[in-house]
């Protein structure tokens, strides 16, 4: 794995029109508009693709590769999200798009709903070892969000790893054990809903290590899949019961711990903010668990899914209909490769660089920009709002005429001199 922080979300200039529809909706301020195009900080972002879903230009992409990128695996697992099987137009149960997997080029596949059950089962061991409330960390984004924004909560995290990573880590070990092959030899790939989860298999979370080997789009195996799912060559057995199958959207994680009733679930970037504000000013009462999930409806949701969240929900309810409560178990203790070998570090990447005086000094002059700032947060500066503008020029990020309120004063003032 590279040191260097690898994001999934990027910008076409070409197409970028210079809105600022992107900036406004940015949950950590990653965006700006500088010379007519947009920029990313990309130490401020999460990969939520918040701003993928709202550029009505198309200029905000999501860089995933296609599956025969993985040609050269001698064995090809697929890892299906629990948000693929609702999709799907009259599906009555996930055996057929789990043998149209093998049909579009994998080798075997492992239910990522099936490891969900597995922290499910997990979670409901350690919930009460871990400070109240306990804060899913199923959503990438979302954890990035806390790392960056809320660094008290960070102890509340679950120190478990996602599914899909443990989903990786079971198949592996299937599979070496099945084949013989080696573990470099295996490609463990997850269809992927949404650009945060693809971040992670480049920069893991809580893992030094990841067993995940790449990823694809839910939108582009979706058309290969409707072709090989008419006349599936083989009869295959799933292994995923209706608490795997829910962690597809929102509330199906916490609604899992069954015995656990004082837990609040939460789903889009800005519902989730708002709760992680209420947390740390402990304005939320007595919770058990928190799941939070950036995209709308849950992981239903991503940007790179092909059916309305909404109506993917209501087909998930028609799915898991008939399925058993669950299939997966832990026979013992929680297992090592389930849990985090690597601490969750705040991310200061807000913070004013200097020591204590020259950051007062600093906050000193943003309060007094804010001042003669007209509040007006029109972003014609191509700063999100005013008092992210004022900290981009305390940054040296941008100029005071920046401002068209501030630049147009000083032309009145000129032009009063001159008559």
């Amino acid at each position: 794995m590279s040191n260097t922080y690898t994001h999934s979300v990027t910008l076409d200039k070409d197409l970028c029109q210079g809105c600022i529809n992107c900036i406004k909706r940015c949950p950590t301020e990653a965006i700006r508009v500088r010379n007519g195009k947009a920029i990313i900080l990309k130490e401020r972002c999460i990969d939520c693709g918040e701003c993928v879903r709202v550029c009505p230009h198309h200029a905000k992409k999501v860089i995933y590769n296609v599956l025969s990128d993985y040609s050269h695996f001698k064995h090809l697992v697929a890892l299906p999200a629990p948000s693929l099987y609702a999709q799907f137009n009259n599906l009555h149960d996930t055996e057929t798009v789990l043998a149209g997997l093998l049909d579009i080029g994998f080798d075997s596949f492992y239910e990522v709903a099936r490891a969900a059950e597995l922290v499910s089962d997990a979670t409901r061991k350690i919930i009460d070892k871990i400070p109240k409330p306990v804060i899913s960390s199923a959503c990438p984004a979302v954890v990035r969000l806390i790392k960056v924004r809320f660094p008290h909560l960070i102890e509340h995290v679950l120190p478990f790893v996602s599914p899909m990573e443990l989903a990786a880590r079971l198949a592996k070990q299937e599979v070496m054990e099945k084949t013989g092959l080696a573990e470099e030899e295996i490609g463990c790939i997850f269809i992927s809903p949404c650009p945060a989860k693809i971040t992670a298999i480049n920069n893991p979370i809580g893992s030094s290590k990841t067993y995940v080997d790449g990823a694809v789009a839910m939108k582009d195996v979706y058309p290969l899949l409707l072709s090989s799912m008419k006349n599936p060559s083989k009869n295959v057995d799933a292994s995923a019961g209706r608490i795997g199958i829910s962690w597809a959207s929102s509330g199906g994680e916490s609604s899992g711990l069954v015995t656990v009733e004082n837990y609040l679930a939460c789903d889009g970037i800005e519902n989730v903010i708002k709760v992680l504000e209420d947390l740390e000013d402990d304005k939320l009462g007595k919770l058990d668990f928190v799941e939070l999930n950036a995209c709308p409806a849950g992981c239903v949701g991503g940007v790179l899914t092909v059916e309305n969240p909404f109506i993917a929900k209501t087909k998930l309810k028609a799915i898991r209909k008939y399925l058993p409560v669950s299939m997966n178990n832990l026979q013992n203790s929680i297992p090592t490769n389930m849990l985090w070998d690597t601490e969750l570090e705040y991310n200061p990447v807000f913070e004013l660089k200097g020591n204590r005086m020259e950051r007062f000094q600093k906050y000193s002059e943003m309060e007094q920009l804010l001042e003669e700032l007209p509040g007006l947060d029109c972003s014609f500066c191509g700063s999100p709002n005013c008092r992210t503008f004022a900290d981009d020029v305390v940054r040296g990020y941008a100029k005071k005429e920046d401002c068209v309120v501030i630049m147009r004063r000083k032309m009145d003032k000129i032009k009063s001199a001159l008559e």
